[in-house]
């Protein structure tokens, strides 16, 4: 018997992948009724320093989401097989904030990220959010390839 989910989280990462990120998780939870959150985490790393107001980047970066997904959005609102649809932006250490401020409180059974395609070198030093997802979820975790 297939798997049902009835609250799906995507992970949106501004990266190429966002756009497939999202249309995915639209398509799952029209399928299984699933209520449907796109979150995403503004890095506060190299902000922390300068004072900046992190309430208004949020906010200029939930606008950003909304316009560049306008198209997918609009068609999950207006679908009658998906009962809530929120959009929300967090600012702090991705990995930390994506767990705690965004995922958890929704308690979703399916979270939806995308592979980012790190060099090597790269993921050697700062890792990858689908990685530690993966690792430390205690949900599924759908990593939609580039």
């Amino acid at each position: 018997m297939a798997q049902e989910y009835a609250r799906i989280f995507a992970a949106l990462d501004g990266a190429s992948t966002q756009e497939a990120v999202a249309q995915r998780a639209v398509t799952l939870a029209a399928d299984n009724h699933a209520k449907l959150m796109f979150g995403h985490v503004i890095d506060s790393v190299p902000y922390e320093a300068s004072g900046v107001d992190f309430e208004a980047l949020c906010a200029e970066g939930k606008k950003r989401i909304e316009a560049d997904l306008a198209d997918v959005l609009a068609a999950a609102r207006q679908n009658p097989d998906i009962p809530s649809v929120e959009v929300s932006v967090h600012a702090g250490r991705i990995a930390d904030t994506l767990e705690h401020e965004l995922i958890e409180p929704f308690e979703p059974n399916l979270v939806v990220c995308g592979e980012r395609g790190l060099s090597n070198i790269k993921y050697v030093f700062v890792g990858s959010v689908s990685t530690f997802l993966i690792r430390n979820l205690r949900c599924d975790v759908l990593v939609v390839k580039q």
